[in-house]
């Protein structure tokens, strides 16, 4: 007869010491409303390194032979939900709005580079809608504001002299292998529109894959977003249901860093149950048909 697992019980000193390496690592906070998925997630890592105590787990994750298990356990803690198109007057607002004036006040500077990050971009749904998005303003961009030469065939995804770059970070290794290879099951492609579906993917039996010059405009990478190393010179930032794992401080500085990552006028978006409101008045808010974005303010010296 099978021997019934005893589930270890964790001290408060364990969750305490768990808790400061788990905010000193990536700045996710735990409150008495979520500690009980903290405990859930420890538990589960502390079967899996087959330890005898969560000291010894704490022991573990701060030594030097720990790192591979720290990665594991902050990936353990990742809510990775996304979709396609996620929340849509945002974008909406984002596409015929935002887009517009970017585009718009690049031209006249004559500057053609358009530079994004989507800071937490889990398994790659929301970079590849930017990119999508993107695309697509330009094209109607260029319809009503023709080139003064002539476009070059076939026509390209992105026209001349324009240069788009989207980078794409998350602190989860398994979810960016993911987003890399860019192909999705029909059940996440509900809210993909079918001329998107058609311009932008490739549909292989039940599986739709990001075509590749939409893939070659984003950029996976590693990033903590609790570190001073981030992205710099962004039009936009896309940071969306991150900051609801941070606390107040936490929050601030990381609306601080995203500050400094921005182009002059650049804009910040983020979640829809988030907001600036009390933590910043770096940002002023922009609120249009249920959509909300935030635009850099200029000091001026």
């Amino acid at each position: 007869m099978a021997t019934p697992t005893i589930q270890l019980q964790i001290s408060d000193p364990e969750l305490k010491l768990l808790q400061t390496l788990v905010y000193q690592e990536c700045g996710m906070f735990f409150d008495e409303r979520r500690v009980h998925f903290l405990q859930d997630r420890l538990q589960r890592r502390l079967k899996a390194t087959g330890l005898d105590s969560f000291y010894s787990y704490y022991r573990l994750l701060t030594s030097r032979e720990g790192k591979t298990e720290l990665t594991a356990l902050v990936e353990n803690l990742t809510v990775n939900e996304t979709s396609f198109f996620r929340n849509k007057p945002q974008l909406d607002l984002f596409h015929k709005v935002i887009l517009e004036e970017i585009l718009h006040r690049k031209q006249q500077r004559r500057d053609f580079t358009l530079r994004a990050w989507s800071a937490g971009c889990s398994t790659g749904q929301e970079p590849y809608t930017m990119a999508m998005q993107v695309c697509d303003a330009l094209a109607y961009y260029y319809l009503r504001n023709p080139l003064p030469f002539e476009m070059p065939s076939p026509k390209p995804l992105i026209p001349p002299p324009w240069k788009v770059e989207i980078l794409a970070s998350d602190i989860s290794y398994s979810v960016l292998r993911v987003a890399q290879e860019g192909t999705y099951p029909e059940a996440h492609m509900e809210p993909v529109d079918y001329s998107f579906r058609l311009r932008y993917f490739d549909k292989t039996g039940d599986r739709y894959a990001v075509k590749r010059p939409v893939k070659e405009l984003v950029h996976f990478d590693f990033h903590n977003l609790k570190t001073e190393f981030l992205p710099q010179r962004n039009d936009l930032i896309f940071c969306r249901n991150v900051m609801i794992y941070f606390d107040e401080a936490e929050q601030k500085r990381l609306i601080d860093k995203f500050y400094r990552c921005l182009n002059p006028e650049g804009y910040l978006l983020i979640g829809h149950a988030e907001s600036l409101f009390g933590l910043t008045d770096k940002f002023r808010m922009i609120h249009q048909n249920n959509g909300t974005v935030y635009q850099r303010i200029e000091v001026s010296s």
